[in-house]
């Protein structure tokens, strides 16, 4: 064979070499899909799969957050049930079925929010604690530290237990006789509850000690035992006999402890001239 024709045998070779056939048709694969911006920009193939993943991220996001939201709709609807049930019925009666049907959801909902019996009780009295706090603490934090803010603690107790906010009267008291004796986390949740409220009344009381406006108090750990015993009386008399009398009690019970220890009669009267009618 003349070797000229050797060479350009050599040359077509070269053209194609160290490039595989697949490689070639890909680069030509790419160019056939090429795409254009709204700025007449041309993208490639790469760019422009990256944009669509970007695009589908963001809405991958929004449905996750939609379905988060939805989820904490549902979570606060059966939750809000189960307090108020609980409050009437007993915590340890709490069942999925029970709930679902109070709070108008299905089981299997309530079996996917919470898993369990134990779960769902432990939230609920989460749920409980908030809505006490935001009910009975929260409006009296708003007072300075001292007397005034003791007053507007033990007020606001009345009001909350008077005004069922919830149905069967204080919550973690129905919680507590029916928890008392069965060890758990459940119990041990409502113990926490209840350990916080009486150590903060303690200490609001401490604090109206150390500015001079119960100089005779020497153990607001005692002052606020006592407080707690008239409150959860009343709250059970009201509840067992339908009548608001033993707020009355309860709110005049405080008013001579507090005048006891010193306290400014002028602020304790006006305390004490609230109705509980």
């Amino acid at each position: 064979m003349p070797r000229g024709r050797r060479i350009r045998r050599r040359g077509r070779r070269r053209r194609g070499s160290g490039v595989p056939r697949w490689s070639r048709s890909r680069r030509w694969w790419s160019r056939g899909l090429r795409s254009k911006n709204t700025n007449g920009r041309t993208l490639s193939i790469r760019t422009f799969v990256r944009k669509i993943e970007r695009v589908s991220t963001g809405i991958s996001i929004d449905v996750a957050d939609g379905r988060r939201a939805r989820g904490d709709a549902s979570r606060r609807q059966v939750l809000a049930a189960a307090v108020d049930l609980a409050s009437v019925e007993g915590l340890d009666q709490l069942s999925i079925a029970r709930i679902a049907d109070a709070a108008s959801v299905s089981k299997s909902g309530v079996a996917t929010l919470f898993g369990s019996k134990e779960r769902l009780q432990l939230a609920t009295v989460e749920a409980a604690r908030l809505r006490f706090v935001e009910t009975v603490v929260e409006p009296a934090r708003e007072l300075p530290r001292g007397l005034g803010r003791v007053l507007a603690l033990a007020d606001r107790w009345i009001a909350y237990s008077r005004g069922r906010v919830f149905p069967g009267g204080c919550f973690f008291a129905e919680a507590a006789a029916d928890f008392d004796a069965k060890p758990g986390p459940v119990r041990d949740a409502i113990d926490h509850a209840l350990a916080d409220w009486s150590g903060y009344l303690a200490a609001s009381l401490g604090h109206a000690r150390s500015l001079g406006e119960l100089p005779a108090l020497d153990d607001p750990d005692q002052l606020a035992f006592e407080f707690n015993a008239l409150l959860d009386l009343a709250n059970r008399d009201s509840v067992m006999r339908g009548s608001n009398a033993s707020y009355a009690r309860a709110r005049r019970g405080i008013v001579a402890r507090l005048r006891a220890v010193g306290a400014d009669p002028a602020a304790v009267d006006v305390f004490a001239a609230v109705s509980d009618a």
